[in-house]
């Protein structure tokens, strides 16, 4: 099997990773990738989605993954399949389940699947006024794709204007920001579910627990994520029952209902409140940095079932392993705002060293040496008999590896212990 993973994150290298350990896969490609990918899959320059379906075609490419959400969104799998392309994910009728928060929403609302109370405001002044009406500070969405940082919890009645003004106003997530969404803020322990599915069939990873503030003890602002363990020991395996029944399946059948029925990968960020399992958000792909943590605990081969899924015959069983894998992120200085590039990664060879795997997530090759190329740099997994072990083994590793002004947090996966 020929297969392409389209992305340049560290998402993109845990699934060419995973990917690789298929005896399935003869060829592995990954447009444009990164200074990780390159080194187990042949790498190229950014294409537009025309552009890709040429490159799949003369390559006789049998299964595409798409990583991350953007082309998702901008309609790829339905360009892929009228050429008669296998592709992995969801159309763009689907995909709004991510890239419009309001028809997340409506999905949610028709099928009664347990949610936050929202409303939704198009006038930035409308959404003043009612946030200041209310008796809580609420949690403040873009409705649009904005890369991860399209959602402000805000500490203040204050922060949560500020918030209206900076999205609506001085649209910093550009037309993301034409619609807010206004939500009462949930309280309880986050986790990620992902739900593998052609349509009807369904299989479920182990729930993860993602860490979305730049700081340690949960301070600074949100980003596209900061670290990663899996499985969280908060969602138990009845727990996980449920979430499939009141959760994923009436998404599932919500979408079918308004005539964009889901195939690839649905991701559940979810709170987990004194009434249940609610959801946060849905995203239409595997979700970064989760995926580093989720896919070394798969047994099953992972080519397979995704072809299945593609293909909408997913009839192959998920086998996990009882591990545990902790990752967390080595970030630029000034991450999630304004980051420096082109900065010297050192001591890769030694971290790995420490039983540790290294997705890379933004980076680069200049004249044979790893540059930083993004706001998140890289991703140091291990994989371990529990939690406690992994996470002792990245932060070992993590003191070998040298960037200027790069930081990470110290404190992820610590509330267990």
């Amino acid at each position: 099997m020929r297969v392409m993973v389209i992305g340049s994150g560290g998402r993109e290298h845990a699934l060419c990773w995973k990917l690789k350990q298929s005896p399935l896969v003869s060829e592995l490609y990954c447009l444009p990738g990164n200074a990780g990918t390159v080194e187990i899959a042949q790498t190229g320059p950014a294409r537009s989605i025309p552009e890709l379906a040429e490159f799949a075609q003369k390559q006789r490419i049998d299964l595409t993954v798409v990583g991350p959400e953007a082309p998702l969104a901008d309609g790829i799998v339905d360009y892929f399949r009228s050429r008669g392309l296998v592709i992995f994910g969801p159309t763009r009728a689907a995909a709004r389940i991510e890239s419009s928060k309001s028809f997340a929403k409506q999905i949610m609302e028709a099928q009664n699947v347990p949610t936050a109370k929202s409303r939704l405001f198009r006038d930035p002044q409308a959404a003043k006024d009612y946030i200041l009406g209310l008796e809580s500070v609420p949690v403040i969405k873009a409705d649009g794709l904005a890369t991860g940082k399209g959602v402000v919890v805000p500490a203040s009645f204050e922060e949560a204007v500020r918030a209206i003004d900076e999205i609506m106003v001085e649209k910093i997530h550009g037309s993301a920001g034409d619609i807010v969404v206004i939500e009462e803020r949930l309280v309880g322990r986050e986790a990620s579910v992902f739900a593998l599915t052609d349509g009807e069939n369904i299989r479920l990873f182990p729930a993860a627990q993602d860490h979305k503030r730049a700081y340690d003890g949960d301070q600074g602002p949100n980003t596209g994520g900061m670290g990663a363990f899996a499985p969280t020991p908060v969602v138990s395996s009845e727990m996980l029952a449920e979430i499939e029944k009141t959760i994923i399946r009436p998404t599932l059948r919500g979408l079918a209902e308004a005539g964009a029925p889901y195939s690839g990968l649905l991701y559940a960020g979810l709170m987990l409140t004194a009434d249940g399992p609610k959801v946060i958000e849905f995203n239409c792909r595997f979700g970064d940095p989760e995926t580093q943590v989720v896919l070394p605990l798969v047994r099953s081969d992972l080519a397979q079932l995704l072809w299945e899924a593609a293909v909408g015959e997913l009839v192959s069983p998920l086998e996990i392993n009882d591990l545990a894998a902790v990752s967390v992120v080595v970030a630029s200085g000034g991450y999630p705002g304004p980051y420096q590039k082109g900065i010297p990664i050192n001591g890769l060879a030694e971290a790995k060293n420490c039983g540790v795997e290294i997705f890379h997530a933004g980076t680069g090759l200049r004249d044979g040496q790893v540059v930083t190329a993004g706001g998140r740099i890289l991703n140091v997994m291990a994989v371990a008999e529990s939690i406690g072990q992994a996470r002792e083994r990245v932060y070992q590793a993590l003191e070998k590896i040298k960037i200027k002004d790069a930081f990470y947090r110290q404190d992820i996966a610590s509330m267990l212990f």
